[in-house]
């Protein structure tokens, strides 16, 4: 016999669901929210679309009467700030008559950094915090990093033959990964609000940098150039990893030069390596120098979070191990 789900089960199927409204849901973070009544679910949101509606008030909208005696499972401190774009989210909880909510993340917001949880208390609620917070903000990185860091979370992609080659010494390199790879790195873009490549990059590939997924072509991000001088139409142009300021989220995507200095700035949060069966020999390297001083200065530096293969090619995705 199957054993009943747990809150902890609850819990990573709400983050799972909060991904969904990543990027779209920028500036606001992207939430999931659960509702399960006597073991069953019985509504679920994720945050629209420019940050409203927020999850809790899509599910409870769904819910209705069923809402009352629930538990709700939240990847966020449900807010406690009455904005002219909706109510609190912890004030229509109190309102629905719900009895139970469980938090994966306290909100770092100071407006509700721990008022949401208080005022669920003071109106009887049972409340279970912190049940999954790595696992939430991880879900949330680009937000969490925007709003506890002032800067946007950064994505580096490098798709690299077996000896780290991205490209053959004439700068050939369509196609080094095969196409489950490549779906992959497009499914990565539509997760992205802005794309950067090099002025290299663009002069050699005058790359469209779309999303070319059945479903998603409407998500695709917004383009960024690394150059000092002006960018073409349709494009951004950036002078350095450190004037990117206006995205919470940044994929960058080619090609050395870009990756090394987005490195160099220590400006890489999440590693994507693919890495096809293939050698090259004599190829441009993936990376130039990134100012490290010493070698010993490389280790302690990067987490493997993930590792999976992609038809024949391998992905292994490398987060930055950071002290603050």
């Amino acid at each position: 016999m199957r054993r009943p789900p747990t809150d902890a089960d609850w819990m990573a199927a709400a983050i799972t669901l909060s991904r969904r409204g990543r990027p779209a849901s920028a500036p606001n973070p992207n939430v999931g929210c659960l509702i399960v009544r006597d073991g069953k679910l019985v509504a679920r949101g994720w945050t629209r679309p420019g940050g409203r509606p927020h999850a809790e008030a899509i599910a409870l909208n769904a819910a209705g009467e069923a809402a009352r005696g629930a538990t709700v499972y939240v990847t966020l401190e449900p807010c406690a700030h009455v904005s002219p774009r909706g109510p609190a989210c912890s004030d229509s909880l109190i309102t629905a008559g719900v009895a139970r909510v469980v938090i994966a993340a306290q909100d770092p917001d100071p407006r509700t950094d721990g008022e949401g949880i208080a005022r669920l208390q003071a109106a009887g609620i049972e409340v279970v915090f912190n049940l999954a917070p790595a696992e939430a903000r991880a879900a949330m990185a680009p937000w969490w990093t925007r709003h506890t860091g002032d800067r946007p979370f950064v994505t580096l992609k490098l798709a690299t033959s077996l000896d780290g080659c991205i490209a053959r010494a004439d700068g050939a390199s369509r196609w080094i990964t095969g196409e489950r790879a490549r779906a992959h790195g497009h499914l990565e873009r539509a997760q992205h609000q802005a794309i950067l490549v090099g002025r290299g990059t663009y002069e050699a590939d005058r790359p469209k940098l779309d999303v070319r997924l059945p479903g998603l072509e409407d998500r695709s991000p917004q383009k960024l150039l690394l150059t000092t001088g002006a960018a073409p139409a349709g494009w951004t142009a950036v002078a350095s990893p450190e004037s990117v300021d206006d995205v919470d989220s940044l994929l960058v995507e080619g090609g050395a030069g870009a990756a090394s200095a987005f490195l160099a700035a220590d400006r890489v949060d999440r590693l994507l390596l693919y890495r096809a069966p293939i050698l090259i020999g004599g190829g441009k390297a993936a990376l130039g120098d990134i100012g490290l001083a010493d070698l010993a200065d490389a280790h302690g530096r990067w987490r493997l979070a993930d590792s999976r293969l992609l038809g024949s090619d391998r992905l292994d995705v490398y987060e930055r191990i950071r002290t603050i």
